[in-house]
């Protein structure tokens, strides 16, 4: 890492824990730079100075890694490769929102941008049912409206049915029109959801007790297992599996498994097939594989893990 980013990325850490959050150890080698929690709030961060250097691959997994844990991904930079990254404004790389420093500090603070960076220009979301509902107010049909804000009447209708983003421009004009505000904030921070079922290993033995079974290549873990049990209260699990690794690197790898389980509220475990092992290292749990085998079930899995916690 060059100095700037070193120095953002610790802009950015002192500023989320003078907000009351907590904050992961920075993790050079991962995909994601830190995790921080206020209450409910999981954020997985990305901090780079141009936010187009960010590695897709890398994306995707930030994104596996949002959805298991219910964490809003953000990535937060200073400009692209061909200008500053404007104030209030969200741009997105590969599929995650994109932010300047300041427009973060605001979002921290409560004020969310309302402005999309997108191919042609910048874009806002328009509150339909708001917009339809000041029309009506002002008995203006979608042709009236449309011939005062030199648009087509298929353009409000769009507008107000939610299937398209307006230009900042056309929005405003509707604004002063009908005097009031009808776009939407963008909240940034909303929990990522992929669009399609995240690929899950089936083959090893904790897919077999019915977790699913997340794995990872970039991150300082193996693989995050979750109950598939919709009814289920547990949060994800944090894997490190057997690699036939020695006591001096899994001692190494215990400092961020305790970091994050603290961050996340998520217990982590060792599997291990080394019998000389005892039942934790470093207040991590260490599960034999043989022990993998015979669990009944995730409930009979997870309770041993709690039991051995800090043994």
């Amino acid at each position: 890492m060059n100095m700037n980013r070193n120095k953002l990325i610790q802009e950015i850490n002192q500023l989320l824990r003078v907000e009351g959050f907590q904050t992961s150890h920075v993790y050079e080698q991962s995909c994601f730079d830190m995790i921080a929690r206020r209450k409910l709030l999981l954020l997985l961060m990305k901090v780079l100075v141009n936010i187009d250097s960010v590695n897709e691959t890398h994306v995707e997994e930030i994104k596996k890694i949002s959805d298991v844990f219910l964490a809003s991904p953000v990535l937060v930079g200073m400009k692209t490769r061909s200008y500053p990254l404007e104030e209030d404004v969200v741009y997105e790389r590969h599929g995650i929102p994109a932010v300047s420093v300041e427009t973060f500090k605001n979002m921290i603070n409560g004020e969310y941008p309302e402005v999309l960076a997108d191919r042609g220009g910048y874009f806002v979301n328009i509150n339909g049912n708001l917009l339809k509902e000041f029309r009506d107010e002002y008995s203006l049909s979608l042709k009236d409206l449309a011939d005062i804000a030199h648009v087509s009447r298929e353009t409000i209708y769009n507008y107000e049915n939610g299937k398209v983003k307006a230009n900042i421009e056309t929005a405003m004009a509707l604004e002063e029109i009908l005097n009031t505000k009808i776009t939407f904030d963008i909240d940034v921070f909303e929990p990522y959801q992929s669009p399609e079922e995240i690929p899950t290993n089936k083959n090893n033995d904790l897919a077999k007790l019915g977790f699913g079974v997340v794995s990872t290549n970039k991150t300082p873990f193996d693989a995050l297992a979750k109950v598939n049990d919709t009814k289920s209260a547990e949060n994800p699990l944090i894997a490190n599996m057997d690699k036939n690794r020695n006591i001096k690197t899994l001692k190494k790898m215990a400092v961020p498994l305790k970091d994050l389980s603290l961050i996340t509220s998520s217990d982590s475990f060792f599997v291990i097939k080394n019998e000389k092992f005892k039942e934790s290292i470093d207040g991590i749990p260490v599960i034999k594989s043989w022990e993998l085998k015979e669990a009944d079930d995730t409930t009979d899995f997870i309770k041993m893990i709690k039991e051995r916690k800090d043994t």
